[in-house]
Parts: C-alpha cells; structure tokens; sequence
C-alpha cells in the first residue's frame, strides 16, 4: 500500500499536480509509522520528496520543449507560446514582432565542410541571435537552418535594430575559427504588429498570420541579395542597416498558408 502511494505521488507530481502529490506522500508515511512510537518527521520528509518530485517535472518539462542540438526552443514551444503571446496583445499596449531567420546557402556549408561543421554552425549562430535579447524575448528552431526571434512588447524602430545588430553579429563572426574558408551569414524577415489596445479598430492578426507575413518578407530579403533584414514601415518594404543602400528590392511574395 505504501508503496501505491508512492507511485501515485510519482504520476501525480509529474503532471505538475503537487497538492495531491503530497498528500499521497503523507498518507505513505502515516502507513510505513502505524505500528510504531516514534513519531514521523513528516514536514521535512515531504518537502524534500516533493521538491525532487518537482524538479525532476521541471526538467522533463524544459527537455520537451528544447531542440535537442541548439538548445534553443523548439516548434511546439513556439507555437504555443506565439498564440499565448498575439492573445495578450490583444488587452495590452505592447508591440509584437517576429523574425524569421534563415541561414544564407546553408547547404553549401554541408556540402563543402560536412554535416558535422553544420551542426557547430546552427548551434554558434543560435548563440549569435540569442545574445543580447531584450527581456521576454526568445529564440526557437522554426526547422531546418530556420529560426525565429519572438519580441513582445516592442516598438517598431527597436524591433528593427534587434534584427538588424543579430544579423550583422552572424557576419561579423570569425567563422574560420570552426574551420579555414567557412563564412557564414543569414537573412530574416521581419513582422510586426502595432500594439491594439487604444488603437483604431482593425482585423486581428492571428500567429499564423504572422509568421506567414515574416516569410514574406524573408523572400524579400533573399530575392534582394540576402545578408538582410526586410521590414515594412508605412506601407513600403525596407531593408534595414547596411543593405538599405540597395538599389533593387524585390516584392514580397503573396502571403499563403503553410
């Protein structure tokens, strides 16, 4: 019987349900001290169970949202947190941009160097885009050499020099450190969503919506002759930093679904 308690707790903890946890650890206890004087340490005994119960939850949870080569955050975390986040807009007068980053001739750096070097190049550029993100902000693994930076609660100009200091970070890189001959740069595309709440009525730009508008502009950004960011300010497609100074900038392709 205690020993049914025990699994309980286990199954109980895991799925983040830590009031009931407990108390299938306390009656474990009462049962293993029935027959005896001393009487349990009961507080003590259940804290420490219950915080490794916890912990050990923390950690399954954290692993299942990670990509298991760059550590950044994967699809499903993604996903879910990009819905979460367009649904707070909603009620807040906070920004929403998101960037898709592509690495530039990707393929090219297998070929030529090998999945291995590959790899080191996905999770160095990770660490590349990840410095220097503003609070609340995060990366994850779109698929592929693909990436997205979320940035909530941002403004237009400040989301664009986010993307903007994170690509020219990947150029600036001493990629020959990994090995002799290797550059490497990305491209990315840059949506944004001003904040609603006091705002003039208008459509709501769901997450897919979103992302689907980055891709757009992303393919902006490659068909202009990549190493860029492509954003939109009053209408007009822009390139940002030092690719603004391009002549030709090609239009966005139509916006579909994935």
């Amino acid at each position: 019987m205690v020993q049914l308690h025990e699994s309980i707790a286990a199954l109980l903890a895991s799925r983040g349900q830590w009031r009931q946890a407990y108390q299938h650890l306390r009656s474990a206890l009462d049962l293993m001290y029935a027959d005896k004087d001393e009487q349990p340490q009961v507080p003590e005994q259940l804290r420490r169970e219950v915080d490794r119960l916890r912990k050990e939850h923390a950690e399954a949870r954290e692993q299942s949202i990670r990509d298991s080569l760059t550590s950044s955050y994967n699809r499903r975390y993604l996903d879910q947190r990009l819905v979460s986040l367009v649904t707070e807009q909603a009620s807040t007068r906070n920004g929403l941009a998101v960037a898709l980053v592509d690495l530039d001739w990707f393929k090219q750096v297998n070929d030529n160097f090998g999945h291995l070097v590959g790899d080191r190049v996905l999770q160095r550029v990770v660490e590349l885009l990840q410095d220097g993100l503003p609070e609340e902000a995060f990366c994850a693994r779109f698929g592929g050499e693909e990436f997205v930076l979320v940035l909530p609660g941002i403004d237009a100009s400040t989301a664009v020099a986010v993307a903007e200091a994170a690509r020219a970070r990947v150029q600036r890189h001493h990629w020959s450190k990994i090995v002799p001959g290797l550059q490497v740069t990305i491209s990315i595309g840059l949506a944004y969503e001003p904040p609603r709440s006091g705002a003039p009525a208008r459509p709501d730009v769901g997450a897919e919506q979103q992302l689907l508008t980055a891709d757009s502009l992303l393919y902006t950004a490659k068909q202009s002759g990549r190493n860029a960011v492509a954003y939109r300010e009053n209408g007009r497609v822009r390139l940002a930093g030092a690719a603004s100074g391009r002549r030709a900038v090609a239009e966005p392709r139509a916006v579909g679904y994935y």
